[in-house]
């Protein structure tokens, strides 16, 4: 069911009484039985209102097969038309009426389709925006969600007044109810229809590239950003532009951010940084960026080029290990990433991982900036263990890739002496319908029935001021839902949206960041500490789950390089059996883990050190490669950031001037012919007024 994307066994059969419902009217239209035509069209009807609401999925799919809800609709009408001309209660006239009016229903209908896609595409502007003042483009209002939206249901109601016509018509002899329901169902279709025209005008009223261009050109002379943070790519890559969104917004220099996807400005978080989506390369190239010293890419596409053409920018490819933790052979260098002026890594590691790659990157180009990101982390120093009996269980995360099943390392962790508290949290990438990952679900929510059937101990001030927690949560998450519905409401399309925020509102912002923290608190507080948590969402977030864990236990991934800024133990698993000295060869990460067999051999030795440790052996190793792969502690990324920010801006602002300099002097000795510096016979110089500019900037060089 699942492949049909049927999410219950409901939506299935609905999908049968409908496909049944519609065979019974198609044999009762041929044989002119109008009782049981009616009551099979009642039945068909209901089970297409309940697939519509029960299975989404299979509505798609069977739109992809061309059967979807207008070809039923109109077939259900054909049938209807059969019926009568089958059943002869209307009469010639009746039956010509009801033909004119439900062709009259398929023409509004198919009318309705065309309008709502005609206004769909002319919304779409040339470049959509956040916080940036495009309001006097006269950006209109898009139609309410009932005019457009829900087709299927509409049609439904437009089935259902004419199947209650012909019922009418059959018990009482009287065609005129038969055309009175066609003319109910006509009518609210032309009502719909007529309700769009407005909405029509004003989406063929809005501005076209040229205009909208002019005004985004308009408002980048005047606020002049000097730092531009370039994105392209699919949805499900969004954080990659995402996690730098903080650290660019606390730059000193004005910024911007430019994403090339639609679906990357719908997926953006709450910032207050000025936002373009400028999905056609034609339309970038005629923005004035002529303010912009630098250019950040988070990641290497193909979309970088139509940037990197710009000649008065500099730019950054800020490489962080792709995932991997810089200096892991295995993330891999891309001979691509020559053809920017600098590389970002976070520590030596990066640096020597392009040396050894030799793919053209030149040392004194690439920049040790650290992680940001990871600034905020709680750190741990040394490991203390208190022999109070009231301090919660010690926790282990267990974050693994998405191929790992992990069931039999999940179950001696829940099985473990001393009792450990479990955080599950797969990979998003992790198939939720995998056998392994709902086997180590259930484990885990055996192992709370248990717990919680054991009882504990806890006073009860501490059971109350969880019940506090609980609620403070819950209010926090209507808070959060009703703020985010605020700063991107429901109802708006992209063109309203880039009319409504004209201005940023720094103050949600700052708002929405305060809220999410208080329910990280919330959360942690209200979650008893002896209980085991699966944390599928994106709440509590990845270094939350940090702060609360004493150990991780992962895979080779980007969630290990990330937990070493925490200097607290880690462990790895060996899948492949290649032994301590070879793994962590071949692992840079792998030189301060804690390692484990290919059937989780070794979880017992790990686990013991969150009660005893003396035998944490590799402290000292995890301060040496987190300095190795992050870089020093001191002074905070975010600073060393922005300063290499500012230092490249200076570097390019002294380029360009040279350039200008260049221009100046080749310029001066072009005027001064063999008969001097008036030219031929001394001619006099060119009017002041009409003279050609002698310090425009030269043509740009060629593209990168």
């Amino acid at each position: 069911m699942n492949r049909l994307g049927v999410r219950s066994s409901r939506g299935l059969a609905a999908f049968a009484v409908m496909a049944g419902g519609m065979g019974v009217m198609a044999g009762t239209a041929v044989t002119g039985v109008g009782g049981v035509f009616v009551g099979a069209g009642v039945v068909g009807v209901g089970g297409d209102l309940v697939m519509q609401r029960m299975a989404p999925g299979l509505m798609g799919r069977l739109g992809r097969l061309h059967v979807g809800e207008t070809l039923r609709f109109e077939l259900r009408c054909v049938l209807l038309l059969l019926l009568l001309g089958r059943m002869h209660v209307t009469g010639p006239v009746g039956l010509a009426s009801a033909m004119a009016l439900v062709l009259c229903l398929l023409g509004g209908q198919a009318l309705h389709a065309a309008i709502c896609t005609l206004i769909g595409r002319r919304r779409r502007l040339a470049v959509a925006a956040r916080h940036i003042d495009l309001r006097r483009l006269g950006i209109s209002d898009r139609p309410p969600r009932r005019l457009t939206e829900w087709p299927g249901l509409r049609m439904l109601a437009y089935e259902v007044a004419a199947l209650g016509g012909l019922g009418a018509t059959l018990v009482t002899g009287d065609a005129r109810w038969m055309v009175a329901g066609l003319t109910v169902a006509a009518g609210g279709c032309a009502v719909t229809v007529l309700a769009l025209l407005p909405y029509l005008v004003g989406a063929l009223r809005l501005p076209g590239p040229t205009r909208v261009l002019g005004e985004v050109n308009a408002w980048l002379a005047l606020h002049r950003p000097e730092t531009v943070l370039y994105f392209s790519g699919p949805r499900a890559s969004a954080h990659q532009v995402g996690m730098w969104l903080e650290t660019v917004a606390a730059l000193r220099a004005p910024a911007l951010v430019i994403v090339r996807e639609r679906h990357l400005l719908e997926a953006l978080a709450p910032t207050a940084l000025p936002v373009l989506c400028v999905p056609d390369g034609t339309h970038l190239r005629r923005l004035d960026l002529g303010s912009v010293r630098v250019a950040l890419y988070p990641a290497n596409v193909g979309e970088n080029i139509h940037l990197l053409r710009v000649p008065t920018m500099q730019h950054v490819f800020l490489d962080h290990g792709d995932g991997h933790g810089d200096g892991d052979p295995a993330a891999g260098v891309d001979p691509y990433s020559k053809v920017y002026d600098q590389v970002w890594v976070a520590g030596r590691a990066g640096r020597q991982r392009y040396a050894e790659a030799a793919v053209g990157v030149e040392d004194a180009d690439i920049v040790e900036v650290g992680r940001p990101q990871l600034d905020g982390l709680r750190v741990q120093e040394v490991q203390e263990v208190q022999e109070d009996d009231a301090v919660p269980l010690p926790t282990v995360l267990y974050a693994p890739g998405p191929a790992t099943e992990g069931v039999t390392l999940v179950r001696q962790l829940l099985e473990s002496e001393p009792p450990v508290r479990v955080l599950y949290r797969p990979h998003p990438a992790t198939d939720r319908r995998s056998a392994a990952h709902r086997r180590v679900v259930a484990l885990i929510g055996a192992a709370n029935e248990r717990r919680a059937g054991q009882g504990t101990d806890e006073p009860e001030e501490a059971g109350a001021l969880r019940a506090e927690a609980a609620r403070c949560r819950a209010e926090l998450t209507r808070r959060i839902a009703a703020l985010h519905a605020r700063l991107r409401p429901a109802y708006a399309d992209e063109a309203m949206l880039t009319r409504d925020s004209a201005a940023p509102d720094p103050a949600a912002v700052a708002e929405a960041g305060e809220l999410g923290e208080q329910w990280h608190r919330a959360h942690w507080a209200a979650s008893p500490p002896w209980l085991h948590q699966v944390v599928e969402a994106d709440t509590p977030s990845l270094h939350s789950c940090f702060d609360q864990a004493e150990l991780l236990i992962g895979d080779l991934s980007g969630v290990v390089a990330d937990f070493i800024a925490t200097l607290k133990p880690y462990a790895l698993t060996d899948a492949a059996g290649l032994g301590a000295v070879e793994f962590r060869r071949r692992h840079t990460v792998a030189r301060a883990a804690y390692l484990l067999g290919p059937e989780a051999t070794g979880v017992d030795d790990v686990l013991r050190l969150l009660h005893d440790p003396e035998r944490d052996t590799l402290r000292a190793a995890r301060h040496e490669l987190r300095a190795y792969l992050l870089g020093p502690a001191a002074p905070p990324s975010v600073q060393r950031f922005d300063e290499a920010v500012d230092a490249l801006a200076a570097k390019g602002e002294a380029l360009i001037r040279l350039r200008e300099l260049q221009t100046i002097r080749e310029g001066a000795e072009g005027t001064e012919g063999p008969e001097g510096p008036e030219g031929p016979e001394g001619a006099p110089d060119e009017h002041p007024a009409t003279a050609p500019c002698r310090c425009a900037p030269s043509a740009p060089p060629p593209a990168k």
